[in-house]
Order: structure tokens, then C-alpha cells, then sequence
């Protein structure tokens, strides 16, 4: 058996853990609880705030199209910016999770997924029974691109999701970075999780003239004007990109079952991200209407 095969049984959390903090864009002040779940239920989101209660599965078919957040909804109801909470649970290896959420958008934090990845280790992870994790292997390469941005998935180098990304914003204080890790547990902690949200001086009032982030402060996230980081220093020279990263983590996930791929992506963001989970799932159907 190859080692991108071995199987392993499904997991969750230990137990409830609860996170709060304010919504970027709406201000909203919200309370998300991750609640362990059996086997085969997957990652799902819930508007307990709701009556009845709606549940929102986290895969690529809930997806609406939102800037700049990754966004899922059932009918009317939406819970926004998962794409953090998301990344932190797929990357710690937990399959199946209900995130309990009393408002429509997810707490902002300090723009990274570090208070998620702190709420799962308080509370660990569990085997979900004895059903086995049911990975999407990756064995042809799978690219999608537009407007000079590519992503692509192609067989993996270990047992597990790698991602090599670049970011390029040209000339300016951010520039052009790149970064290639292994999304391992571990990595994922001391390589990833703090990495926070930025953003362009421009993009930030564009948002704010649109009625959005008006409540979020320059020590929110991090915000970049001509010279760089405006009061709010980087944890690391390369912040930006390791935040691409994660945000593609998250994203990845929608495909519903661990990735076993090598990911390489140039310019990519979450319209793109989702656009090659598509292609690797309609791919994967193929394959198996083939064998069939």
C-alpha cells in the first residue's frame, strides 16, 4: 500500500470549545462554538442564532461569491468568512466538526486562525469511530487560471497536502513573496496559524467607503500603506504570503475530504481556490464513472 493511501480513522474534537470576538465587516460581536460529531457528518457550520437553527455543510456547493471572504449559505441563511476556522480544522486533521455561530459572520480574531488552532489543541482531537478517513488523492495535475493567476494540484510528495505559493503585488512595500511548506499539524502551527489579514491602504478605505470594516482598527489586521506596515509590525518578513497559504487551506477544504496533493498556486485567491476545487472534484467523478 502506498503511503498517500494509508487509511486512518476519522476524526473530531474532544469536546465543546467555545471562541468569541468581533466580526471584520460586519462589527457584529459573535460566539462560535465547535461541537465534536460523529463519523460522516463532515464540517458543517450552524446558525443557531436561527429558528429553526440552519445548517450549512462546509462544502464547495454551499459557496456563494463574496470579495475578499470565502462565504457559504442554504437558502437565505450565510455564515461568512470561514475560510480561517476552516483552514485550522482541516489542517489539524479533524473531519468532522459542527461550528455553532450566533450571528452570519465569524469572529475576526487577530486576522489569523491562531485563536482557532488554540480553541482545537485546548480540547483535542479524537478518533470519530471506526470509519475511515476517506482522502481525495491527487493523481493527475489539475490546473485552473485567470487573468494571469494559476492554481494547480498534482500528485503528492508525502502522505498529506503540501502548498507551493507565490505572491506577487509587484513593485511596494509588499512585493513578491513565496513560500513551500508541508501542511502537517505541526508546521501548520508554528509556520502558518499567526499569519494575519492584509490588506493595501487603498483596499482598506474601499471597503470602509463600501460600509465594511468600519469597526476594524490598523491592530486588526494588517494593514499595508507606501512604506509598509501601518503601527502594526509583521511576525514575519514574509507574513503575507504564509496568510495566502492558510487562506488556501481553508478553501481547499471545501472539496469536503483531506487533499492528498502538492499545490502549486501564483497569485491565487479564494475565487481561484474554488474554482480548483471544482476541477479536482468534477476530475475524481470522472475517474470514478470510468472504473465503474
Amino acid at each position: 500500500m502506498s503511503p498517500t493511501s494509508r487509511p486512518r480513522p476519522q476524526r473530531t474534537i474532544g469536546r465543546p470549545v467555545a471562541v468569541s470576538g468581533r466580526g471584520y465587516w460586519s462589527g457584529t460581536v459573535v460566539e462560535v462554538t465547535l461541537l465534536p460529531a460523529p463519523a460522516d457528518t463532515g464540517l458543517v457550520f450552524v446558525r443557531g442564532d436561527l429558528v429553526p437553527p440552519v445548517t450549512i455543510p462546509a462544502r464547495l456547493a454551499s459557496r456563494v461569491d463574496a470579495v475578499q471572504r470565502t462565504v457559504l449559505a442554504h437558502g437565505a441563511a450565510e455564515v461568512q468568512m470561514v475560510e480561517h476556522v476552516l483552514s485550522a480544522l482541516a489542517a489539524l486533521g479533524v473531519d468532522n466538526c459542527r461550528v455553532v455561530t450566533d450571528a452570519a459572520e465569524l469572529p475576526g480574531l487577530d486576522g489569523s486562525s491562531a485563536g482557532f488552532v488554540a480553541a482545537i489543541d485546548a480540547v483535542g482531537v479524537v478518533d470519530a469511530g471506526a470509519a475511515e478517513c476517506r482522502p481525495l488523492v491527487i493523481d493527475e495535475t489539475v490546473r485552473v487560471e485567470a487573468g494571469g493567476s494559476w492554481i494547480e494540484a498534482g500528485p503528492a510528495r508525502f502522505a498529506g497536502l503540501s502548498i507551493d505559493y507565490e505572491l506577487d503585488y509587484g513593485p511596494g512595500p509588499i512585493g513578491r513573496q513565496r513560500l513551500d511548506v508541508d501542511i502537517t499539524p505541526a508546521a501548520y502551527r508554528t509556520e502558518l496559524a499567526a499569519a494575519r489579514t492584509f490588506l493595501t491602504m487603498e483596499e482598506a478605505q474601499r471597503l470602509q467607503a463600501a460600509g465594511l470594516g468600519r469597526d476594524v482598527s490598523l491592530h486588526d489586521l494588517v494593514v499595508f500603506g507606501a512604506d509598509g506596515p501601518v503601527d502594526n509590525p509583521l511576525r514575519w518578513p514574509d507574513e503575507c504570503v504564509r496568510h495566502k497559504v492558510l487562506d488556501a487551506v481553508g478553501d481547499l477544504a471545501l472539496a469536503g475530504r483531506p487533499l492528498v496533493a502538492h499545490v502549486r498556486g501564483y497569485r491565487s485567491g479564494h475565487r481561484l481556490n474554488a474554482a480548483l476545487v471544482e476541477a479536482l472534484l468534477a476530475a475524481d467523478d470522472r475517474r470514478h464513472r470510468a472504473l465503474a
